[in-house]
């Protein structure tokens, strides 16, 4: 026999979604928080506002949803996605962002999201999509897909892309790398490659080594461009200019 029995009651109450909100913006994490918290369903276990915490968070609470923007300090939440991804398969990611390009989706998706949407959502759609992930489907603006779904639509989309990401020989994303996401955050904030090997302690010929990949991976022609596409996707913050400092 079990040593727990759950009464009838218990059995006929569905399991509540637990939901984990990371945002930097305090209104809109308390605003979400009270907008979640009037759905039966849904139990928002935490709310942080940085990547770190946001890591911090999923390890110690194992939330089923993370609520997540993709513009966050510390880690941005392609960031945070891809290491949830990797730590926690059965946590779905949904990230929240200003910006919609199909590269940009595409790469959410590769990184381990399993949603996409703008930051403008209303409540009622995220609360449908918070199900939707739950349930282990895949959302990308008003698609609705299963795994089988996402890897013809990512396929697909690879195929027609063009932007600031390219694929390699197996059409994989080739993400930067977390030391090259540093390296780019510097890069953003006007650092030369003295300074950088400086904050590092790595020498300049490595920041010029990793400098010459992020410039192939965005497809772009120098370090202003790369700047440019930083801040335009919100991998970047120019107001957290002060740590580079």
């Amino acid at each position: 026999m079990p040593l727990f029995r759950m009464t009838e009651r218990e059995e006929r109450t569905p399991r509540k979604i637990s939901v984990l909100i990371v945002d930097d913006h305090p209104l809109f994490r308390e605003g979400l928080h009270q907008a979640l918290s009037l759905e039966r369903d849904i139990n928002v276990v935490g709310q942080v506002e940085d990547g770190e915490k946001a890591l911090r968070a999923a390890r110690e609470l194992q939330p089923d949803v993370v609520v997540l923007d993709i513009s966050l300090p510390t880690m941005n939440g392609l960031q945070v996605a891809r290491q949830l991804k990797v730590e926690r398969a059965g946590t779905a990611v949904i990230l929240l962002t200003g910006y919609h390009d199909t590269g940009q989706v595409l790469h959410a998706m590769r990184a381990g999201a399993s949603a996409y949407c703008a930051k403008g959502v209303t409540p009622d759609s995220l609360v449908n999509i918070i199900r939707d992930v739950a349930n282990g489907l895949f959302i990308v603006g008003d698609e609705r897909m299963d795994e089988r779904k996402l890897e013809h639509w990512i396929q697909t989309n690879i195929q027609a892309m063009s932007g600031p990401y390219i694929v390699d020989a197996d059409e994989h994303f080739i993400p930067l790398s977390p030391r090259e996401m540093e390296i780019l955050e510097f890069v953003t904030h006007g650092l030369s490659n003295k300074e950088i090997a400086i904050k590092l302690r790595i020498s300049q010929q490595t920041v010029k080594n990793h400098m010459t990949a992020i410039l192939k991976k965005l497809n772009v022609e120098d370090r202003t461009q790369a700047a440019v596409t930083a801040l335009r996707l919100g991998w970047v913050r120019m107001h957290d200019a002060d740590t580079f400092s």
